[in-house]
């Protein structure tokens, strides 16, 4: 399973998703999770106070993600949470190591049915 997770360190989950200008790639495979790499992205989020939705921004995100099945954040705002779903992309709210962070993105987007269970 291939999940996508923001960090700025790279080692911990810690960004907003509209503030990350990357995502780590990881495929998650029988508890073993492999860096596959990473997709520079245009911030979504611009700062501005009446905070409109950036259509252009969050769809060149998704389209990034395309061949993943989860994305992990520090933190979401709820529309952007809610497209993602429309898009097809589970979410998880996560902070602290990635290893961790991803374990628990793949129990929460497969239960155990896929290749990716130890």
């Amino acid at each position: 399973m291939r999940i996508a997770v923001a960090s700025k360190s790279g080692s911990e989950v810690d960004q907003h998703f509209g503030h990350a200008e990357r995502f780590l790639l990881y495929e998650y495979n029988r508890g073993n999770p492999v860096s596959v790499g990473e997709v520079v992205v245009e911030k979504y989020c611009s700062y501005d106070p009446e905070h409109p939705f950036r259509h252009r921004q969050f769809d060149a995100i998704v389209a990034a993600l395309a061949e993943c099945r989860v994305v992990v954040t520090a933190m979401i705002g709820e529309y952007p949470l809610a497209e993602l779903e429309k898009a097809g992309l589970k979410h998880v709210t996560a902070s602290g190591p990635i290893t961790a962070a991803l374990q628990a993105a793949h129990s929460a987007a497969c239960g155990c049915a896929c290749a990716g269970c130890p």
